[in-house]
This record gives structure tokens, C-alpha cells and sequence, in this order.
């Protein structure tokens, strides 16, 4: 498996709750995020 630093993941429902808590702590790792929500405005 690549580092994290060298990985793209997309997060699903990251507008809000844990899937944002989940793309922030993945980016802060230095992974590159893909975020999907239905909520345009978070």
C-alpha cells in the first residue's frame, strides 16, 4: 500500500459529522481528497 501522502480518496457525506471529520484528518495526513456532499453551501 502507497503512504498516505500518495493516495487520493474520495470521501463521501463530507459536508458534515464524521465524513468531514474524516477528510480533514486524511488531508491534515497529507492525502489528497476528493469531497462529495448534497449540501453545496458547507
Amino acid at each position: 500500500m502507497k503512504p498516505i501522502a500518495q493516495q487520493t480518496i474520495l470521501i463521501t457525506g463530507s459536508s458534515d459529522g464524521l465524513g468531514k471529520q474524516t477528510a480533514l484528518a486524511l488531508a491534515k495526513q497529507g492525502a489528497t481528497v476528493l469531497l462529495h456532499g448534497r449540501d453545496q453551501q458547507r
